[in-house]
């Protein structure tokens, strides 16, 4: 009499039993299915795992040859509790297997090939079946897909849709007027679970209770079902561009950026707007210079040469991902995306530790992409981990931001007290300042910077300056607005001590009503001139048009500087090699400004 015949897990889930039942090899044997597997494909399936269904279904099929007369099928053994079916990943499931082939003297099935040796080393007489690689058939799926389509939604009692178009240009399309059925996707999603088995370019990146990531080539497919959706639903994108760097705005500049040292860059646009296609085009540049490049994704779907490997999470976990990169030292990492908390620090460690890193970032606006980095990264450190900013929409370059670090009073301010460390975010093309980061008592200030000389806000606060000043000025006066936060008041020569008022008192009661710094001048002192400064090798120059042989009071922000008569051909000139030009020069290059008034008469 032939010996019982035991399976495990393993060749239940693959079908492997009834096939060889369907072929011939085990007809009339007694087939004898430990209590251990039923109890393992049960959780499975309950956690929403195709697995798991996938072995129940096997055991029907057996149960449905054991009525034809085919096998004799039986249970047997102990039921694991759940403690034990939670360690099944050290082993402890495949060891109530292996005990009751043990008791029985039966013959092991099997196609895992740790068990396999395990069984062999404890005396049982082992058949080992290699999973079969059946030939890739085109899915079901890919019907649906045509040169255009980007991605593919389809969900039960719903009509199937997909997006169609081209990159930042794309719209929803019906794909059929029939509702599809819960059994229609039960069957696509079976389907693409055994594709992903056979194909060499598949494999099950992710699965949890009720949602599963699976990559297929170029393909990535999500399919969720209850409890996590509220009914079955199948997800497929697929990239419908490659494009060259070359092809891209900027592209010669950001090479000589790329090449000239490892860089810390931020890809950033709305989601569909072609940042990956971007990154993947970057990535073969990088390539093409010789460069090590590797890439962090989850899943893994941006579509580069086999020379760039792809990496995942690590047992879970990008920072154990990170710790292996960083032995193998690559050049430049793609990290795509750049979404969490932990993401962030993760770039952040890999490029203070001197990689090159490129990360793709979801943002409306690229001011939004350095923004995300504020309370995750200490603000100092920003320019160090992100020194560019390339913003994409609708699959071009739109915009691109240079990240520099300084120490200055940031604008809108004048007092040299206030200067602080400032990051000043540029435009790459013109090198004009957009936006100053700085911390401004405990926040984090993200500030733009007005190109014009007088701003909405301006106006508001000079008609408040005004509604103050007049209950202390019988006659007419002006209000010149110099920054948001001080501003000057010319008033006539005899109401000036009525302002000012005894030691200063009404000015400083004005100015802590207010919350401005104002200065307080007679008419006479008014503006005459706007100056005109220009070096010389030797002289430092203040051009005055229409002022020769006046005397005048000459200010750099709110101070007093010197006293000088205007020359025949309206000029001051101050030699540079004097104290005096040397702390005008420092102070402007701080960016305050020169001021020139004619001279108050005794």
């Amino acid at each position: 009499m032939a010996q019982p015949l035991v399976p495990d897990t393993s060749v239940v889930i693959d079908g492997r039993v009834s096939a060889k039942i369907r072929a011939g090899e085990l007809q009339g044997r007694r087939i004898v299915v430990p209590e251990a597997v039923v109890a393992e494909l049960e959780a499975q399936a309950n956690h929403g795992r195709d697995i798991g269904l996938r072995g129940l279904e096997e055991l029907r099929r057996l149960s449905e040859l054991a009525k034809n007369g085919k096998i004799e099928l039986e249970y047997v053994g102990i039921r694991p509790n759940l403690d034990q079916i939670k360690l099944a990943g050290g082993g402890e499931i495949d060891a109530m297997i292996r005990d009751v082939a043990l008791e029985l003297g039966a013959s092991f099935l099997t196609s895992d090939q740790v068990q396999s040796r395990v069984a062999e080393a404890m005396g049982l007489d082992v058949e080992y079946v290699r999973p079969q690689r059946e030939a890739v058939k085109p899915l079901s799926l890919e019907k649906y897909f045509t040169e255009d389509t980007l991605s593919v939604h389809l969900k039960e009692d719903a009509i199937p849709m997909a997006k169609r178009g081209r990159v930042g240009d794309f719209s929803l399309v019906r794909l059929s007027e029939r509702p599809l059925s819960e059994r229609e996707l039960r069957d696509l999603s079976r389907e693409i679970y055994e594709r992903a088995k056979v194909d060499p370019e598949g494999y099950v990146e992710m699965e949890k209770m009720g949602a599963s990531i699976i990559q297929l080539g170029p393909m990535r497919i999500a399919i969720a079902k209850p409890p996590f959706s509220d009914g079955l639903e199948i997800t497929a994108v697929r990239p419908v561009a490659k494009v060259s760097f070359d092809s891209y705005r900027h592209s010669g500049m950001l090479k000589e950026r790329l090449k000239e040292a490892q860089r810390g860059i931020l890809i950033a646009g709305p989601p569909g707007s072609g940042k990956s296609t971007f990154a993947a085009g970057v990535a073969e540049y990088l390539l093409s210079c010789n460069y090590v490049v590797k890439t962090l994704e989850s899943p893994r779907d941006l579509q580069v040469p086999p020379e760039i490997t792809q990496y995942g999470p690590l047992e879970g976990s990008m920072e154990a991902s990170a710790d292996i990169l960083l032995l193998v030292r690559p050049d430049y990492t793609i990290y795509d995306e750049v979404r969490k908390t932990r993401d962030f620090q993760v770039f952040a460690d890999m490029r203070l530790a001197g990689v090159g890193m490129i990360g793709v970032v979801h943002a409306n606006k690229p001011i939004d992409a350095l923004q995300r980095l504020l309370g995750r990264v200490d603000m100092g450190m920003i320019p160090q981990v992100v020194d560019t900013v390339v913003f994409i929409e609708k699959g071009e370059v739109t915009h691109v931001l240079d990240v520099e670090f300084t120490v200055k009073v940031p604008s809108g301010m004048v007092e040299a007290d206030l200067a602080r460390p400032v990051i000043v975010v540029k435009d790459f093309e013109s090198g004009q300042a957009e936006y100053e980061l700085y911390s401004y008592g405990e926040q984090i200030v993200v500030m733009p910077v007005s190109r014009e000389s007088k701003k909405p806000s301006w106006t508001l606060a000079s008609r408040e300056i005004e509604k103050e000043i007049s209950h202390h000025v019988r006659g007419p006066f002006q209000v010149e607005m110099l920054t948001d936060s001080s501003a000057v008041i010319h008033v006539p020569q005899e109401e000036a001590a009525r302002v000012i008022g005894k030691a200063g008192k009404n000015i400083d009661q004005i100015e802590k009503s207010l919350g401005l710094h104002i200065d307080v001048r007679t008419k006479d002192q008014a503006p005459a001139a706007s100056p005109r400064l220009e070096e010389t090798a030797k002289h430092l120059i203040i051009w005055l048009e229409g002022m020769a042989g006046e005397s005048v009071d000459v200010f750099v922000g709110s101070d007093p500087v010197f006293t000088a008569t205007v020359g025949r051909r309206g000029d001051i000139r101050v030699a540079k090699s004097s104290e005096m030009a040397k702390r005008i020069i420092k102070r402007i290059k701080k960016g305050e400004a020169i001021d020139v008034q004619r001279a108050g008469e005794d």
